[in-house]
């Protein structure tokens, strides 16, 4: 049973069912994943969450996002959008302007500064991923996929515990 994840507590012990192992050895890699992803985008001046708040907007094309909707397409929640749009805003990466068709709506774009600073990256991003998982066959990658897609669902199906 994930005998890996069993040696890495300290001291060790031996998880109680598949569930727990699962749980815990899907934290502790996330964890570690995220700490080498924010580690390299620090060498572009990025944060993990400016540069996901950037691709969901290079995605959005020319008509943008409103900001809400940028904050839920995040993959880390980030409590205060409006603040992180303000931090690309100023690097001139995003604009932002009313909606013309509800003034209440704020609609973020993604600006020639900061689709250039993603072109500029997606290689190097693509040659870190590699790195990082281009050990693991190609099958296995879309099988881990595929079951992390099935925890995604079932957790966000479940109430909490």
């Amino acid at each position: 049973m994930a005998r890996r994840a069993d040696r890495q507590l300290n001291p060790p012990k031996p998880f109680t069912s598949p569930e727990q192992a699962a749980f815990v050895t899907l934290l502790r890699t996330a964890e570690q994943l995220q700490a080498r992803n924010a580690e390299f985008l620090k060498g572009y001046e990025l944060s993990p969450t400016q540069y996901n708040a950037l691709r969901i907007l290079r995605g959005a094309g020319k008509s943008g996002l409103p900001c809400s909707e940028v904050g839920e397409r995040m993959i880390n929640k980030d409590p205060d959008i409006t603040r992180l749009l303000d931090r690309l805003e100023k690097r001139g990466f995003v604009t932002r302007s009313r909606d013309d068709n509800d003034r209440r709506v704020i609609v973020a774009r993604i600006t020639t500064a900061g689709l250039d600073t993603l072109r500029r990256i997606d290689r190097p991003v693509d040659r870190f991923l590699s790195e990082m998982l281009g050990s693991i066959t190609q099958q296995k990658l879309l099988d881990l996929v595929q079951l992390l897609d099935e925890c995604l669902e079932a957790a966000s199906g479940s109430s909490a515990a």
